[in-house]
């Protein structure tokens, strides 16, 4: 069957469209993606502005033409922070509905971190044994950490991507005293989530999962030796250090012109890379793998066990 998974994010809404069937690999067919950056339109109260709610029905109407138009027999509709934590957020999401057709699936952090950590399982496997997944969104940061498909230890904090450039760096580009007081921000909202994956075995991998780190890794990172592509890519603290005064001193117009800076991107890297370079120095993390897989992989594997056990005798 054809399935799609609509992820309603803090930074974009992105379709995905793959083949799925029970106990099979899902075969992705098509990704639309519309960046939105939600986080701009943050009224003082919280809220999302009106224009803010325009574009995110028109992009959620435009995914739902697309499915329509790629034959999905089941799309899988969900939303994350920017909408979980908007205090408008129950009016934005029956706009949604109302655009979807469907009811919208709305993901505390623990479980956007919980289906994503099950994805980064998959795609490692068992042999990879001791996981430790690091997930940037616009909103949010997701950590996990466990040895089986779930993770024994799952966390979400406010510290997106987007939603750190708006509160601590609102200059382009911003100026020291601005990326500090993010870095000392970070690292008291880390201290005690460290502490408590201090208690979890020593990770026999440390992953990265989301476009951000995806990003970060093209940027400072280097490739697995004999592997191609960002799939088998490392990111080393030490490097992403380095990078980000180099980062901060450019604009934000000018960043795209760098290795893994996509346009969508440019404005919340700074913020991004402070963010992961502050989780990587609270848990004691040296370098870190990036994997392909993420949260609407996560979302679509869930399905599938699901047609698993329909199908079971």
């Amino acid at each position: 069957m054809r399935l799609g998974v609509l992820d309603i994010g803090s930074n974009t809404v992105h379709l995905l469209v793959a083949n799925v069937h029970a106990g099979g690999r899902p075969t992705a067919t098509t990704s639309q993606r519309t960046v939105l950056r939600l986080m701009r339109y943050l009224e003082p109260d919280g809220s999302i502005s009106r224009e803010g709610v325009t574009g995110l029905v028109d992009a959620v109407a435009q995914a739902r033409e697309t499915a329509a138009a790629e034959g999905v027999d089941e799309l899988l509709a969900t939303a994350t922070s920017a909408v979980r934590d908007a205090t408008n957020g129950e009016a934005v999401i029956a706009r949604i509905e109302a655009a979807l057709g469907q009811p919208l699936q709305v993901l505390g952090g623990e479980t956007e971190a919980r289906y994503t950590f099950l994805a980064v399982r998959r795609w490692f496997g068992w042999s990879a044994g001791q996981i430790l997944l690091f997930d940037i969104g616009g909103g949010s940061l997701e950590l996990a950490g466990g040895a089986d498909e779930l993770p024994d230890l799952a966390e979400s904090v406010p510290l997106g991507a987007g939603r750190m450039t708006v509160q601590f760096l609102p200059d382009d580009p911003p100026n020291d005293f601005e990326i500090e007081a993010l870095r000392r921000h970070a690292a008291s909202v880390l201290d005690p989530v460290a502490a408590r994956f201090a208690g979890l075995p020593r990770p026999d991998h440390v992953v990265g999962s989301s476009k951000a780190i995806r990003s970060l890794a093209k940027l400072a990172g280097y490739p697995v030796p004999g592997w191609s592509g960002i799939e088998r890519m490392v990111l080393p603290r030490r490097e992403l250090k380095a990078w980000i005064p180099r980062l901060a001193r450019i604009p934000a117009a000018t960043r795209q012109e760098l290795p893994g800076i996509t346009p969508d991107r440019t404005f919340q890297i700074v913020a991004g890379a402070v963010v992961l370079h502050a989780a990587m120095k609270a848990l004691d993390v040296e370098e870190l793998e990036v994997s392909p897989w993420a949260l609407r992989e996560g979302v679509l594997l869930r399905y599938i066990e699901s047609l698993d056990r329909s199908v079971s005798p």
